[in-house]
C-alpha cells in the first residue's frame, strides 16, 4: 500500500523551528510514498460556518496555520522520492497566474513530484480576509484551473476570461512533469463531484478514524464521479483516487491502521494518506505515529 502523510502545519507543531524540514526528511525514511499539506488562512472568533456540518466549531489547531507553498518547497528541498501533494489548496483565494508560477516553481524543485490537488473552502471570513468574495468559488475555481493549465502548458500564455486576463505573455518555466502536474479536486457536492468527472484527473475524497459516516457515501461520489466523466466523452478509467484520512483526537494509531485498511479495501485509492494534526502534540511525536502506523499496516 501507499501510504503518505501529512506534514506539520497546523496545531503545536507548526510552530517548531525546523519542523516541517525535519518531518519531511525523517517520514521519508521511515518510508512514507508522499508528504500532504493542508490550506486554511485564520480561525474567526465567531465563524459563520464550522469545520464539521451542522457547527459552527473550528478545531483549536487550525489557530497555527503555515502557509502551504512555503511547506511544499520546504519539504522539496529536503526529500527526494516522496510525492508531494496539497489538499488542498483553498484556490480561489489566489490570483491565478502567481498560483500557477509559484506550483510550476515547486515541481520543477523537486523533480516532478507535485500532485496539484485544490478545494474551494468553506470558511466566508477566511475569504474575507483573502479579499475575494465567498459566493461564485465554483466558478472562480473553474477559471482558475483554466489558466494553470495554459499557464503550465503553453507559451506565450495567454488568456482572456469574465475573471481573469493574462495578456500575451513568454513564461518559460514549465513543471518537469508533462503536459503539466496531475490536478486533484476536493469534492462532495454534486456539482463539485461533477467537476471532478469533467475535468480533473483525480479525486480526494476524505475519510475519519474512527469512522463518523457510511463508506457508501465515499462510493456514491466514485460513481458521480465516473458517470459525470462518461457524459463528458471521458475514460473513466483515467481517472484515479487519492483518500485523505483524518484522524480525531483521542484516536489510537491501532484504530487508525484499522480504519486506513477497511477503506483502501473498498475504495479504489491509489494512495491514502494520513493527517495527525488533531492527535500530535510534536513534530517527534508525529514521527512516533507515523513509525507506529506503517509497522501496523506492512504487517497485515
Amino acid at each position: 500500500m501507499r501510504l503518505g502523510f501529512g506534514l506539520p502545519t497546523f496545531g503545536p507543531a507548526a510552530n517548531e523551528v525546523n519542523g516541517i524540514a525535519r518531518f519531511a526528511a525523517d517520514a521519508e525514511k521511515a518510508g512514507a510514498t508522499s508528504l500532504w499539506v493542508g490550506d486554511r488562512l485564520l480561525t474567526p472568533v465567531d465563524p459563520v460556518v464550522g469545520y464539521s456540518p451542522g457547527s459552527t466549531a473550528i478545531p483549536e489547531e487550525f489557530r497555527v496555520a503555515t502557509d502551504p507553498l512555503t511547506a511544499l518547497a520546504v519539504a522539496a528541498a529536503v526529500t527526494g522520492e516522496v510525492r508531494l501533494g496539497s489538499s488542498g489548496i483553498n484556490a480561489p483565494w489566489y490570483p491565478p497566474a502567481l498560483l500557477a508560477r509559484a506550483l510550476a516553481s515547486i515541481d520543477v524543485a523537486s523533480g516532478g513530484r507535485l500532485i496539484a490537488g485544490f478545494g474551494s473552502g468553506w470558511s466566508p471570513e477566511e475569504y474575507e480576509a483573502a479579499g475575494v468574495p465567498f459566493e461564485g468559488r465554483g466558478a472562480r475555481l473553474d477559471e482558475l484551473l483554466d489558466v494553470l493549465v495554459a499557464w503550465w502548458t503553453t507559451n506565450p500564455v495567454s488568456h482572456r476570461g469574465p475573471l481573469f486576463t493574462i495578456p500575451a505573455g513568454h513564461v518559460e518555466l514549465k513543471p518537469v512533469q508533462r503536459p503539466r502536474p496531475p490536478i486533484y479536486l476536493g469534492a462532495f457536492g454534486p456539482r463539485a463531484l461533477r467537476r471532478v468527472g469533467e475535468r480533473a484527473d483525480g479525486w480526494m475524497p476524505v475519510w475519519w478514524a474512527p469512522e463518523v459516516f457510511p463508506v457508501a457515501q465515499l462510493t456514491q461520489g466514485w460513481a458521480t464521479v465516473r458517470e459525470s466523466a462518461e457524459r463528458a466523452g471521458r475514460d473513466p478509467a483515467t481517472i484515479s483516487m487519492i483518500l485523505r484520512v483524518n484522524v480525531a483526537a483521542g484516536t489510537p494509531v491501532e484504530v487508525v491502521a484499522e480504519e486506513v485498511l477497511k477503506v483502501r479495501s473498498v475504495l479504489p485509492a491509489e494512495e491514502v494518506f494520513v493527517d495527525f494534526t488533531f492527535v500530535a502534540s510534536s513534530v517527534g511525536h508525529t514521527l512516533d505515529l507515523v513509525g507506529n502506523l506503517l509497522d501496523l499496516v506492512s504487517a497485515e
